[in-house]
């Protein structure tokens, strides 16, 4: 942990020089202002770490207000990040191509006018991605699936995922979640992993409103790597209170299909997914819950779903493109070698900074109905 923290205040520090160098331009040249920009950069850095310190010392109103400022910082911070790398990129290039053709020289992007107009995207585009953040949308998804039982040819699921509870996410953004869940009246209610945050997380109040939903085929989740970090009794006991099954490395039958949950590898019970589903009545439908959107070979032809998130799909836009790399199938539905499919949400809250650009927060209604074998 001491080397992961280490490594993210150097990177993170590393990320606050490169926007230096790209508002200096607009900065005056006062001892004294410049001192007291670096005072505020530094204090921005250690931020999240200082975050947790108070809420592990029992400071929970100075931990609240730390991970607002702080995250919000890093928020626009990323965006400015991704913004004046781009533009340097471009200024890199535009330089070794001017020394062939010097004409090109004056499309140099600097001085303080591309600067401003950089900040004044980084500013609207930081708001609407906070705006965003707060408006879960639902999606939907229909297959037809063979084996499903005469009696229930239709089973509406709702999959909630990376709510991330805790500082930040509270009551009011669960109470509109569970608002919008109830308005989909699911026969079952499932959340793959993330449900809590990466804190130790004063829950108290927050697993009422979970009890007002009581759809006919239960609650179930599984657990993912913050519910690790937020500590595993801690999670155990807030997903239980919640009326949340948790389904660890085993396979549950419910109304005529089957559910199966892994645990997230920072949980460290793993068994493989082809084991776990070595439980599973191959003449009933299964689907696996599993965190992260990795499909292992040796299960593929034991599911006809599995449900996923983890990866948010970057959450702020343009690092998708950095958790593509690790998730490529890291939002939506994807069909599968073995003919099943894959489904991962983009994540109904968001971690760290309380934003979202172009990754909007998500609610997965899957509408599954019965189809002639034949016809699969």
């Amino acid at each position: 942990m001491t080397l992961f923290a280490i490594s993210f205040l150097l990177i993170y520090a590393l990320m606050h020089l490169m926007v230096w160098l790209g508002v200096r331009s607009l900065i005056p040249a006062d001892r004294r202002l410049r001192i007291g920009l670096a005072v505020f950069g530094a204090m921005m850095i250690v931020a999240p770490v200082l975050t947790r310190l108070l809420e592990r010392a029992d400071f929970e109103t100075g931990a609240r207000a730390m991970a607002w400022i702080g995250y919000l910082w890093m928020g626009f911070l990323w965006l400015a990040f991704a913004l004046f790398t781009a533009q340097g990129a471009w200024n890199g290039m535009v330089r070794i191509v001017g020394r062939f053709r010097p004409g090109l020289r004056g499309w140099l992007l600097v001085g303080p006018r591309p600067a401003l107009f950089s900040l004044s995207v980084v500013a609207l585009a930081g708001t609407w991605a906070f705006f965003e953040a707060a408006q879960p949308r639902v999606e939907r998804v229909q297959l037809t699936v063979a084996n499903l039982p005469a009696e229930r040819p239709r089973v509406r699921i709702v999959q909630i995922s990376d709510l991330h509870l805790g500082l930040i996410n509270r009551g009011d953004l669960l109470g509109r979640v569970v608002d919008q869940v109830r308005q989909l009246h699911p026969d079952l209610l499932v959340v793959t992993g993330d449900l809590l945050d990466a804190q130790r997380n004063h829950l108290e109040g927050l697993t009422d409103p979970w009890r007002e939903l009581s759809p006919p085929l239960g609650k179930f989740a599984v657990v993912g790597n913050h519910e690790v970090y937020a500590g595993r009794s801690n999670s155990l006991e807030y997903l239980e209170a919640a009326g949340f099954r948790v389904l660890i490395n085993e396979v549950v039958a419910v109304g005529g299909i089957q559910l199966a949950g892994v645990p997230d590898p920072a949980w460290g019970e793993q068994k493989g997914d082809a084991e776990v589903l070595k439980a599973a009545d191959p003449a009933r439908p299964t689907i696996l819950l599993k965190h992260r959107p990795w499909v292992e070979p040796a299960a593929v032809d034991r599911f006809i779903l599995q449900l996923s998130g983890h990866a948010h799909r970057g959450q702020i836009f343009p690092f998708n493109f950095i958790t593509g790399l690790a998730y490529p199938m890291q939002d939506g539905l994807y069909r599968l070698a073995g003919g099943n499919w894959l489904y991962t949400s983009r994540g109904t809250g968001s971690w760290g900074p309380p934003m979202r650009l172009f990754a909007p927060p998500e609610l997965t209604l899957i509408e599954l109905a019965a189809a002639d074998s034949s016809k699969q």
